[in-house]
């Protein structure tokens, strides 16, 4: 079973909609919209395991200009 998770992102201001396209295309990413409030950009991920999860927001989200900050949220099943 596939781990998934959210990633809630900070960006400059300004640069959510750029950000939120270039999230987007990074393998793994389902899903990433620029929205409003305490965070700019929400992006859904899903990857085979935790460590893998961990290493594409740390390889290659976290290394999008514009990005200030990251929070991942994983899935859970209740």
């Amino acid at each position: 079973m596939a781990v998934s998770a959210y990633i809630l992102i900070q960006t400059e201001v300004g640069k959510a909609a750029q950000v939120a396209s270039q999230v987007a295309d990074i393998t793994g990413v389902v899903s990433a919209e620029d929205v409003t409030g305490p965070y700019d950009v929400i992006a859904r991920s899903e990857a085979e395991t935790v460590d893998e999860l961990g290493k594409m927001v740390v390889s290659r989200v976290q290394m999008i200009d514009g990005i200030t900050r990251t929070l991942t949220c994983p899935v859970v099943h209740l």
